[in-house]
């Protein structure tokens, strides 16, 4: 029975070993990068808080889905900058022609992976993502909403970028 249980575990450990399942990430973000450093991005968006937000959902990103080491820049081998471009709200759905219910948040994104010579050697130009949420009559409660909106989409955004890097695309 005991030889039986061990050439069963041997086939399962045999049969998902080699059925060629992975973990999503890993590796470094653009060929030899083994680590970065991530400026805080420019914002040109009316939304104040959005640079540290979006630059801090890239880091955590990094941190998580790959191997690159986030450091300081005088110890990176290559340094992520950028600017927010943009940050629009655009109406969904009304309930009537003054009254809206749900907006649309759309962020435009320019990345760069800049090596220690200066060089770009990956870039991504307007890059947009976005976000719906529901409008609240309580002034407090809508900017809530927004901030939340604000964040999905850059973690949605640090989510595709780091995808991108890794797939070189």
């Amino acid at each position: 029975m005991k030889k039986f249980n061990w050439i069963l575990c041997g086939f399962l450990f045999a049969v998902f070993a080699s059925c060629g399942y992975q973990f999503e990430g890993g590796g470094y973000i653009n060929k030899d990068v083994a680590r970065v450093a991530v400026n805080i991005l420019d914002n040109n968006s009316l939304q104040t808080e959005a640079g540290v937000v979006f630059t801090n959902a890239l880091i955590r990103e990094i941190i998580e889905k790959t191997d690159t080491a986030v450091v300081d820049e005088s110890h990176a081998t290559a340094v992520i900058k950028g600017t927010i471009n943009a940050i629009t709200f655009s109406t969904l759905s009304r309930s009537t022609t003054e009254s809206v219910i749900e907006r649309r948040v759309c962020a435009v994104l320019d990345l760069r992976l800049v090596n220690k010579d200066g060089e770009t050697i990956w870039s991504v130009k307007d890059f947009a993502t976005d976000e719906e949420y529901t409008v609240s009559e309580d002034n407090i409660e809508d900017e809530n909403n927004i901030r939340d909106a604000v964040e999905k989409i850059a973690t949605r955004s640090a989510e595709k970028v780091i995808s991108r890097m890794l797939n070189n695309f």
